[in-house]
């Protein structure tokens, strides 16, 4: 599966942001997608992840209310609409696939995009 993010920029805290993801290589609706962030010196996170489906989606407990993934299967796409960012969003964006949103929640990944930048100033 190859995987291309975009829609990472800078913007200030309390603004919001929608990050994309084109997948192609593999049937869209055979794997799971998510989100994951990486801070400046601080470990790859989870962020968000939805089902092949649809009908199962996980959030870390730091974007929970905030953040809303979808995926456009006609497009082969999933988004991540931020809101209400803050300085502590700041990172690099990476999509994600995984067999299941579950095992992914938990930081299982099968293939990586190449992230998208996105820095959040208060």
């Amino acid at each position: 599966v190859y995987l291309e993010e975009s829609g990472g920029a800078s913007v200030h805290s309390g603004e919001s942001l929608r990050l994309s993801c084109v997948a192609s290589g593999s049937p869209f609706t055979s794997y799971a997608m998510g989100w994951f962030r990486q801070a400046p010196g601080k470990e790859r996170e989870f962020v968000a992840s939805i089902g092949w489906g649809g009908d199962r989606i996980y959030y870390s407990d730091s974007v929970k209310g905030r953040f809303t993934i979808s995926r456009d299967t006609a497009k082969n796409t999933i988004y991540l609409q931020m809101n209400s960012l803050k300085s502590d969003d700041t990172g690099v964006y990476y999509c994600a696939t995984d067999r299941y949103a579950r095992t992914m929640a938990r930081g299982d990944v099968e293939s990586w995009g190449q992230g998208t930048q996105v820095t959040v100033s208060s």
